[in-house]
Parts: C-alpha cells; sequence; structure tokens
C-alpha cells in the first residue's frame, strides 16, 4: 500500500530539518546521506524517493531556516519584519549576536553555521543562503528609523556585522574575546541604525 501524500510530506520535512542540524554540526562535506537518513530515522534507500541530489536537500535544509527554527527565533525574540521600527532592529541584533545564539549550533542560522561550504557550492544552494541574507537585510532596512540615510546600504552593512561577529565569534577558542567581538560588532550595528 502506497503511503499518503500528507506522510511523504513529513518524512520529506523530517530529513530536511535532520540535514539542516547535521549540516549546522558538521558541515556539507562531513555529512553523508546515510548520516542524514539515520538522523531522520530513515533508510538510505528512501532518499532518492525526495531528493535528486544531496546539494539539493542542502538548499531545502537552508531555506528550511527562515519557516521553521528562524520563524521560531523571530517569535521568541519578538522581532517584526515589518512596522516594528528600532525595536525590531534592536531586538534582531540583541538576539542573532547572543551567547545563546552563538552557542546552539543545532538552532543556529545557516549564514554563520555554513559560510565556507555555501562558497563551495552549486548556485541552487547559493540561491538560497542569499535568501537569508536578503529577508535580514529586508528586516533592518524595513525597520530603520527614517533618519538614517542609505538604508538598504546601512543594513546590508548591519547584516555583515551581525553575520561576520558571529562567524568570527564562533571561530574563537577563547571565550572572552569571542563576547567581545559580538558585544563589538552589537554595538556598531546598533549606531548604524542610530538607536
Amino acid at each position: 500500500m502506497p503511503y499518503s501524500s500528507e506522510h511523504k510530506l513529513k518524512t520529506r520535512a523530517r530529513i530536511v530539518e535532520s540535514a539542516r542540524i547535521m549540516f549546522n554540526r558538521h558541515g556539507f562535506v562531513k555529512v553523508s546521506i546515510d548520516d542524514i537518513m539515520a538522523e531522520a530515522g530513515l533508510t538510505r534507500g528512501g532518499f532518492y524517493n525526495h531528493f535528486s541530489s544531496k546539494e539539493e536537500l542542502y538548499a531545502e535544509a537552508i531555506s528550511s531556516f527562515l519557516l521553521g527554527v528562524g520563524k521560531e527565533w523571530q517569535n521568541s525574540a519578538n522581532v517584526a519584519i515589518t512596522n516594528g521600527g528600532s525595536a525590531a532592529v534592536k531586538a534582531m541584533i540583541s538576539a542573532y549576536l547572543s551567547v545563546e545564539h552563538l552557542t546552539e549550533i543545532d538552532r543556529q542560522c545557516p549564514m554563520i553555521a555554513l559560510p565556507s561550504d555555501v562558497g563551495r557550492a552549486r548556485p541552487e544552494v547559493k540561491k538560497a543562503y542569499q535568501k537569508l541574507l536578503e529577508t535580514m537585510t529586508n528586516l533592518f532596512s524595513n525597520n530603520l528609523p527614517e533618519k538614517v540615510k542609505k538604508p538598504q546600504e546601512t543594513a546590508l552593512a548591519m547584516s555583515a556585522l551581525c553575520v561576520g561577529g558571529m562567524v568570527l565569534a564562533r571561530t574563537l577558542d577563547d571565550k572572552e574575546l569571542s563576547r567581545k567581538v559580538t558585544e563589538a560588532s552589537k554595538y556598531f550595528a546598533m549606531n548604524m541604525a542610530n538607536i
């Protein structure tokens, strides 16, 4: 008896979420299809019923962040995408550059977990990653105070500070220096936003 379309969608979502977690933990190259399917509680044989390649799954795992963990994260930090004003910008910067976000590897934004891997990936993966950056930048630019000149450029620079600060902080073994990097990034991102 064939599985229902609902069952197939749930199974696919389980594979995507398992892949997102595994890629965050280990990167693209070190994770095999077998690893992903085992994490999802499935066998390798079912993989190709859902995806044509590991790269296709990688792109979907990155994209899934916006509607899954990313959405939960936004809601818990009280970040409004539009019409949130300075409070939304401040909440986004504070939550993104937080110790919790830095230390919670499984739920980290793919922009800080996977940049080197994405840089070597196929166009569909880069496109999914770019969508995350565009979403963050749009959140900033849509909520910056009117007095900010060049809101799009400012929003891009703020996004670069947030992501770059977290990437750098994540690579440091010295916890105090890591904290200083995130605090400095937060300070300058807030300054750029005039908040």
